[in-house]
């Protein structure tokens, strides 16, 4: 019996150390292939002058004037992490927030690593709101996700990173975040993911520069308005906190994705639309 037992507890011991170094392996490869970009960015700098400074760093912008000239940096801050998480089931499988942030870096030009525990991103769906797959490093990091977001973040040759984070995120992990996408300039997006639907810890305090929420609404009633069932996806955006806005928050909009363009825009004024009467039975 006991012999029993020392083979499997080296049999678990070896298959430890087998997944340690596959981890291993994946970071090492990770950190040459971000050196790569990093290279082809500096020759590209060095025919046309110097590098840019850290303190230029890119912005992302959402497109829509009512959303970007009310935030402090006239877009998304580059250099600084930033939160978005879903609602209710989304809280699990975070479909939306990961549309969501696709939508945002897809414009922007650069190299965009993407970190989640599982294997469970589908790809298309980002290619299909523009974020096409050649500008995509995906990292399937198990428990390690903060700790590739955060050696990525420190690197200069990407656009932006993107971590799929499950629980909780502390103010000690996200601080770290900060400090490395404030080293590089890059932007950093933290998908908050639960299986707990409207998880609090998903809203404990951070030091991310902002927090935003996504839902999906319905187009309208079926009942009363059926060819609004055909319409773009519609989505309400809750900006929860954002670091130096005066403006009193939270404060939400509602937009529309358009599926040809893949743009956001603010949705139709329901103002415009005929009112619907119902019969009494």
């Amino acid at each position: 019996m006991t012999g029993t037992l020392t083979v499997e507890a080296q049999t678990v011991q070896a298959q430890t150390v087998q997944a340690q170094n596959v981890q291993a392996q994946t970071v090492q490869a990770l950190r040459l292939r971000i050196a790569a970009i990093e290279r082809q960015g500096t020759c590209k700098g060095a025919c046309k002058g110097a590098r840019k400074a850290v303190d230029v760093s890119p912005r992302v912008r959402f497109g829509i004037a009512a959303i970007d000239d009310l935030l402090p940096d006239a877009g998304l801050a580059g250099g600084a992490l930033h939160e978005v998480l879903g609602q209710g089931a989304d809280s699990e499988h975070a479909a939306l927030p990961s549309q969501l942030v696709g939508a945002l870096l897809a414009p922007a030009p650069g190299q965009v690593l993407w970190a989640m525990r599982g294997r469970d991103l589908f790809a298309p769906a980002l290619a299909a709101i523009g974020l096409h797959p050649d500008r995509l490093i995906l990292v399937e990091a198990g428990s390690r996700v903060l700790d590739v977001m955060e050696e990525a973040l420190r690197h200069p040759g990407l656009l932006g990173v993107v971590g799929e984070i499950e629980g909780k995120l502390g103010l000690t992990a996200s601080r770290r975040l900060q400090l490395a996408a404030e080293a590089s300039g890059a932007i950093g997006f933290a998908i908050r993911r639960s299986r707990q639907f409207d998880d609090p810890q998903l809203c404990a305090p951070s030091a991310a520069a902002s927090r935003w929420r996504v839902a999906n609404l319905p187009h309208g009633s079926p009942q009363a308005s059926p060819e609004r069932m055909l319409g773009p996806s519609v989505w309400r955006l809750d900006l929860l906190r954002y670091r130096g806005m005066r403006t009193a928050l939270p404060t939400h909009w509602i937009l529309e994705r358009c599926d040809e363009t893949h743009r956001l825009s603010l949705a139709a004024a329901l103002a415009d639309r005929p009112a619907v009467t119902r019969r009494s039975a």
